[in-house]
């Protein structure tokens, strides 16, 4: 919806008012359509606005009718009306129709507990002047992002960390420890960021800055809470929470579509929403991919659902050139090739629609990554000693690596808190000592499974699938799935909605058994049943492909000379070997070893370091030639 910024100095001197417009220069990609301001002594907040909802008047900072409480929010509630009627009967006066202005009433109503009532996506900034408080809110699952840093001068907070670098003696310093996990996650595990001294707000979580004092609190608790009913009740039950949530996301006064890939995700939103208008439509592919392309599967799917269908082709000349762009607009090195993917669906959407519905968290929740089934497959370890596993562990160790068989021994002989970090594992402990020139233990920094290790301690008594999907939920889908997904659809001023991650649907999903989230030889069998009859066979059977990039082929080909130039030339010789990163890379290219995920995240960080710490490239945020024809089109058609 837009992008926030604000600044509190904690020294009780006026708020420098040139820091708040340069840091909310910084994303006008985020909110094109307006700009808005307030100052209160110490106090100021900045705001971009991509309108939605009321577009003539969503203008913000917004206030209450006293003016003694002000907001500046990003992202929708979708129950907003109800809590509008719920304020008015309780004596609240409204003076916008927008979902912004329920939130002050609801914090006058309730102070912090507000957010305990609000369903949707949020990040928001509230100044309580009678009380000199700054409150900062982010949304249960971590669809909106919310950046801070703060010291004994000073809070601040923003949508994107690129604000916060325009405040004068903000350090670029990497922070090793994030770099340290981002070779294990392929993202920065939240709360760090890999700038020193700038933090990320944690899912339902919020914040509290009065005085010297600055508390973080968690407000709500994800849990899987499995029930026993028949397969038939949660299949009905997951429709229905479907059909009442697309409804609900669809609320907006401006042009939208939806992503479509080739799963069964994405289609399942496009048919519940063709069940209620007319639906635009859109997919990426990339040359080079092989095989059926995510374009063929996802254009059969959208004539059998009769929607009107875009899509376009990436080569990886065009890849590599938006590439430093892109990894800007993430401002934090994510090595995920899909990432990028994303961008260019949503530059093809930008022209069209200004919201897009996707499937993101369905995975999470309903059990739909393929790694899920690994519980089912090693479960005849379970039954051995704990000795006799590490036995086979170490009998692995011996076997060559590549050798058929030795993986299996390896993970059967670990716990699943042993052997899973999540969707994406990069490189071992053992193999980042090889090439990293800095030893964490000595500097006092955390292990990865400390990390993993705190998520796994709160559902030590569940099985071994719940564990994984708890895991993902609090760790891979905020830190690389929903991050990748805010930016890079805002770079292109697209709001990306996510019916799945849905309160409702979640805490009716959370009630599903492991039994039947994997069942019948399948992943999410509870969701693939309740969309059935609304989809082609072929489609709720399909493996999961969700816009693959040829991430291996390309760095043994037409992406290799770049990668090499860029290892090559790093000059971060005290951060890591850059020979070994390299030898890496030649056996890739030779086809010893596909190495393509550890190269592509060595490369992205290179990229990200150039951009924001040495600053050898820059880029200007600004609406893009695309979104300003769609702005023109909405214009025009306004007032004809």
């Amino acid at each position: 919806m837009c992008g926030i910024v604000g600044f509190l100095n904690r020294r009780g001197q006026a708020c420098d008012t040139e820091i708040i417009h340069a840091m909310n220069g910084e994303i006008v990609h985020r909110g094109p359509d307006d700009a808005g301001y307030y100052f209160d002594g110490s106090l100021g907040l900045g705001f971009r606005r991509l309108a939605i909802i009321d577009l003539k008047g969503g203008h913000q900072p917004l206030t209450n009718e006293d003016e003694s409480i002000w907001i500046v929010f990003n992202g929708e509630i979708y129950n907003y009306k109800d809590l509008r009627d719920e304020l008015i009967a309780c004596g609240h006066s409204f003076k916008t129709e927008t979902d912004t202005e329920v939130i002050i009433h609801l914090y006058e109503e309730y102070g912090v507990e507000c957010v305990s009532k609000l369903r949707g996506m949020f990040a928001f900034g509230i100044w309580d002047g009678k009380k000199e408080q700054l409150f900062l809110a982010r949304d249960l699952f971590g669809i909106k992002p919310l950046y801070y840093t703060y010291n004994s001068d000073f809070l601040a907070f923003s949508s994107e960390i690129k604000s916060l670098l325009k405040i004068p003696g903000i350090s670029r310093e990497i922070d090793r420890e994030a770099f340290w996990n981002y070779l294990t996650f392929q993202y920065v595990p939240e709360p760090m960021t890999m700038f020193e001294g700038i933090w990320k707000l944690p899912p339902a979580h919020y914040l509290i800055a009065r005085g010297n004092e600055v508390v973080i609190k968690r407000y709500y608790q994800l849990a899987f809470t499995p029930i026993e009913q028949p397969v038939s009740y949660f299949v009905e039950g997951v429709l229905e929470q479907l059909r009442e949530s697309v409804r609900v996301h669809m609320n907006s006064d401006v042009p939208r579509g939806a992503f479509l890939s080739s799963g069964v995700d994405s289609s399942a939103i496009v048919a519940l929403l063709k069940e209620l208008e007319e639906v635009q439509t859109f997919t990426v592919g990339f040359e080079g991919a092989g095989g059926l392309s995510e374009i063929e599967y996802a254009r059969e799917t959208a004539r059998v659902l009769g929607t009107v269908h875009r899509d376009t082709v990436i080569s990886a000349k065009r890849y590599l050139e938006e590439l430093p762009r892109l990894v800007y607009h993430q401002d934090e090195p994510v090595a995920d090739p899909s990432a990028i993917a994303l961008y260019f669906v949503s530059e093809l959407a930008s022209e069209h629609v200004t919201v897009v519905l996707s499937g993101e968290g369905a995975d999470e929740i309903f059990g739909g990554y393929t790694i899920y089934r690994e519980p089912l497959s090693l479960r005849v370890f379970d039954y051995l000693p704990p000795s006799m596993r590490q036995g086979l562990g170490d009998v692995a160790q011996i076997i060559p690596e590549g050798m058929k068989g030795r993986s299996f021994l390896m993970r059967g002989s670990k716990t699943v808190e042993q052997r899973f970090f999540g969707n994406a594992f990069l490189f071992s402990e053992a193999e980042k000592r090889k090439f990293v020139k800095f030893d964490p233990e000595k500097l006092g920094y955390g292990r990865p499974t400390d990390l993993t290790g705190r998520y796994y301690q709160q559902v030590q008594d569940a099985d071994d699938v719940t564990k994984m999907q708890y895991l993902d939920l609090h760790t891979w889908l905020p830190g690389d799935i929903l991050m990748k997904a805010d930016k890079m659809t805002m770079a292109n001023s697209v709001e990306l909605r996510v019916p799945f991650l849905d309160r409702q649907v979640f805490e009716f999903a959370s009630k599903i058994p492991a039994a039947y989230r994997l069942a019948n030889g399948t992943t999410k069998y509870v969701l693939r049943e309740a969309v059935r009859k609304l989809l082609p066979k072929e489609v709720t059977e399909r493996k999961k492909l969700g816009f693959p990039v040829p991430t291996r082929k390309w760095l043994r080909d037409e992406h290799y000379q770049f990668a090499r130039e860029i290892i090559g030339s790093s000059t971060l010789d005290d951060l890591f070997d850059k020979d070994y990163v390299l030898h890496l890379l030649e056996e890739h290219r030779q086809g010893v070893r596909d190495h393509a995920r550890k190269i592509w995240a060595i490369v992205i960080f290179l990229l990200w370091h150039q951009i924001f710490v040495v600053q050898s490239q820059s880029f200007i945020s600004k609406e893009s030639e695309l979104v300003a024809k769609r702005r023109h089109r909405m214009f025009v058609e306004e007032f004809v």
